[in-house]
């Protein structure tokens, strides 16, 4: 099993969601979290004065998917996250030992 965890731009979510959907992704989990990249942040105007955004707002997506489906989950974020400009995110790939479905005790894939 792989866990994928995905940093994307916060309009990009219901792309994101529908794309993982066709390839057979059946749940995730979504955090609204902050952060920076190579972008550094940016400078905008309020009220006049101007000020340094230094952390700007993401989506972080989790998914743990089968092996045989890490691929295909992989390109769907990737396609559905792109928009060719700076500050689209990254993805992570990692392995996972073991899952666990509270409710039935089911373990490993059957548990996804």
């Amino acid at each position: 099993m792989k866990k994928i965890e995905a940093v994307i731009k916060p309009f990009k979510l219901d792309e994101v969601r529908d794309a993982l959907a066709e390839v057979g992704v059946e749940g995730m989990t979504v955090s609204e979290v902050k952060g920076f990249g190579r972008q550094k942040g940016h400078t905008e105007i309020y009220r006049g004065s101007e000020y340094t955004v230094d952390f700007l707002p993401k989506i972080k997506l989790e998914v743990v998917v089968a092996d045989e489906n890490s691929e295909a989950s992989i390109g769907a974020i990737t396609k559905a996250a792109n928009t060719g400009k700076i500050g689209d995110g990254k993805i992570f790939v990692s392995d996972v030992e073991g899952a666990i479905r509270i409710r039935t005790e089911e373990k490993g894939e059957e548990a996804l």
